[in-house]
């Protein structure tokens, strides 16, 4: 655990860009990190840091130092939990990376349901969309990511795969809440739109459709919150378009899927980082979001069934 500890020290070093901002945040004096990073240097035969003005920077050789610490920590993560599971008590940490489309319901009553039954496992949730959230994946900042139609990547081993339609979200009294069912996308432009910005999937999803017909898109209010938009859509006669993970059960609010003829599903994938171990702790909950997931097109269809009958 010695050897860990001094890992860490260069991990720290590494992060803050400096020795003194390293030596805060790891509570010991500048001169005795110095130390340990130059006993660090010499027993590798090489220095691992360039020595700059502003500060430190990883060389190349560091660099390489820095990957085998994130997957020393995954690793001893990993080992930890298996001992725990040995003794019968379920211990460890589970960081999840995930779109903002998931961190209305899915995300949270999952954790809520893993830790009733295991409440000694911790949780990293962060909100990161298809690209940012693959990044947290590669850099071990998240043993699990939940988004939509991330990009092509190497480093992803799918957990799951499946669909979810764009629907339009309306307030309860807004005109196309009048009737059920599917609903053209054409019928969706003709009303004033709140739309997700072009830093979410969502919104690429749909421009990329819109492009195919030669329809360009104006949209009255755009965000980088979806939580944003659906509170505006309860005050405002506007549309949003979002997918059923992130539509809250609120009776002001309707939703119709976006016709598949106009808008096809987009694509949900939970995923890990090819070739990473998982925790137990952290493959057990990607088990349990996996089949909430499966379930899930089941549940948005008999909300959908009761949401028909209160209109």
């Amino acid at each position: 655990m010695r050897h860990q500890r001094i890992l860490t020290y260069v991990a720290e070093v590494a992060r803050a860009g400096s020795i003194r901002r390293a030596a805060e945040r790891l509570n010991i004096t500048p001169s005795a990190l110095t130390r340990q990073i130059q006993d660090v240097e010499y027993e590798l035969g090489t220095p691992i840091f360039e020595r700059l003005p502003q500060g430190m920077r990883l060389n190349a050789a560091g660099e390489l130092l820095a990957r085998h610490i994130r997957d020393q920590a995954a690793d001893l993560d990993r080992v930890r939990s298996q001992i725990a599971d040995l003794s019968g008590v379920r211990r460890g940490h589970v960081a999840l990376a995930c779109s903002q489309a998931f961190v209305t319901q899915t995300v949270p009553e999952e954790v809520e349901a893993y830790r009733a039954r295991y409440p000694q496992v911790g949780f990293t949730v962060q909100v990161r969309d298809h690209a940012q959230a693959v990044a947290a994946l590669t850099a071990f900042e998240a043993d699990l990511a939940l988004v939509l139609e991330p990009p092509p990547s190497a480093d992803l081993h799918p957990l799951y795969s499946g669909h979810q339609p764009l629907c339009a979200l309306m307030r309860a009294g807004h005109p196309l809440a009048a009737v059920d069912g599917p609903v053209r996308l054409r019928e969706c432009l003709t009303h004033a739109l709140a739309l997700p910005d072009r830093s979410l999937a969502i919104r690429h999803h749909i421009e990329q459709a819109l492009a195919r017909r030669g329809v360009g898109l104006r949209p009255a209010v755009e965000s980088g919150s979806l939580e944003f938009l659906r509170n505006l859509v309860l005050r405002e006669d506007l549309v949003s378009l979002q997918i059923p993970s992130g539509i809250p059960d609120d009776p002001c609010l309707r939703s119709r899927p976006i016709d598949a003829r106009d808008l096809t599903p987009m694509t949900v994938y939970l995923a890990q980082l090819r070739g990473r171990l998982l925790s137990v702790a952290a493959a057990k909950f990607a088990d349990q979001l996996a089949a909430r997931l499966n379930r899930q097109p089941l549940q948005a269809r008999a909300r959908a069934e009761r949401t028909s009958e209160d209109g």
